[in-house]
């Protein structure tokens, strides 16, 4: 436990407000619940890298407040 303190407390080096927001599964819920949706519709992938392709070009970082790394069409 000793040698783990650094990691453990890392946490508290984030601002107050951020905090809350490490804590929520929310973004990994949100995430997978679009990765079904979109499987669902396609249904059969005909390979592997299709589906690769298909889950891959979602945006990493998918959320209310931060911008889209892909731009709106």
């Amino acid at each position: 436990m000793d040698e783990a303190e650094h990691d453990v407390l890392a946490r508290m080096s984030f601002p107050k407000a951020h905090r809350a927001r490490l804590d929520s599964t929310n973004p990994i819920e949100r995430l997978n619940a679009e990765i079904k949706r979109r499987t669902q519709i396609v249904g059969i992938f005909s390979d592997y890298q299709a589906v690769v392709r298909l889950v891959g070009a979602l945006p990493p970082g998918q959320n209310d407040n931060a911008p889209s790394s892909v731009p709106d069409p």
